[in-house]
């Protein structure tokens, strides 16, 4: 049995605290964004799927038809997607998440949580060679996420009564480019990685606390460290230094780096939106709040 349309959704998800400290064993806070969606539309095609192992998308579609043993079905495949790419918003993950679910919708297919996963890290594996599974996890999960590498996962629990700004400097963040470079800075670079490793835990305690200005000061101090790892840039480092100016409680780069976008820690709607203009004003091509 198929349907006429089948339909997926996902939602993308955000680096809180531990970019490139978790590369090196410490740990890492993500977060869902619930209100930045995917949304993928599957319908009958004229021509089987071309596979092309460089598109996550290709990849995620292949991989549900092989799961379900219809390789040879014609589809058509449409996104809509809120999720810009290449910012560290996990656009690759969220894209194959709502097309897996919308090629198992059209052939009126069960999906299990785990199948679903399972299938979203074989796509990306492919398409990425060796992703950590940190945006597929977060992609598909209602909270916080934390990774910590060749341990595994953990769900952490928000109600911090704020609002988390995100910020797009509107240029494609360059994580491998990113991870080489801290990688050739060498024993330099270990005590900023600590300190980032450092404020992760530090920044999962204040969040459990509820206390927002401790979190705060982890994100502005993360950032310092970032900047000084070499993996800033000069438009995410201007951003940080407005929302500061503004009075966010916190700011940061988020990502992989040298590009992207950055995060605020404000408290109120009113004050996400006085922030998000004057960002706007100096640079961002666009900004999301997510309630936390």
């Amino acid at each position: 049995m198929t349907k006429k349309i089948g339909l997926g959704k996902a939602h993308s998800k955000i680096i809180l605290m531990g970019e490139h400290s978790v590369v090196y064993g410490y740990p890492a806070i993500a977060l869902p964004l619930k209100n930045i969606e995917v949304v993928c539309q599957v319908t009958k095609g004229s021509h089987p799927l071309e596979l092309d192992v460089t598109d996550p998308l290709a990849m995620a579609i292949f991989a549900a038809l092989e799961h379900l043993d219809k390789q040879e079905e014609c589809l058509d495949v449409h996104i809509q997607s809120q999720v810009p790419k290449k910012r560290g918003m996990g656009s690759s993950a969220a894209v194959a998440i709502a097309a897996i679910r919308g090629v198992f919708d059209y052939f009126e297919e069960d999906l299990s949580l785990e199948t679903l996963e399972y299938l979203v890290n074989q796509a990306e594996m492919i398409a990425h060679t060796n992703p950590s599974g940190l945006d597929a996890k977060t992609c598909l999960s209602e909270v916080a996420i934390k990774f910590i590498r060749n341990i595994g996962f953990s769900e952490i629990a928000l109600n911090l009564d704020a609002h988390l700004l995100i910020a797009d400097t509107g240029i494609y963040g360059h994580t491998s480019e990113a991870v080489e470079k801290v990688k050739s800075l060498g024993a330099p670079a270990l005590p900023l990685l600590k300190e980032l490793g450092n404020l992760a835990e530090t920044a999962e305690k204040s969040i459990a606390a509820g206390q927002l200005e401790a979190l705060g000061s982890s994100m502005f101090a993360a950032h310092q460290a970032l900047r000084q790892l070499g993996v800033s840039s000069k438009e995410c480092d201007h951003l940080v230094a407005i929302a500061q100016k503004e009075g966010a409680i916190g700011a940061k780069m988020t990502g992989g780096g040298l590009g992207g976008c950055i995060i605020a820690l404000v408290k109120s709607q009113e004050e996400a939106e006085n922030l998000s203009s004057q960002l706007k004003k100096e640079g961002a091509i666009n900004t999301w709040t997510e309630k936390l």
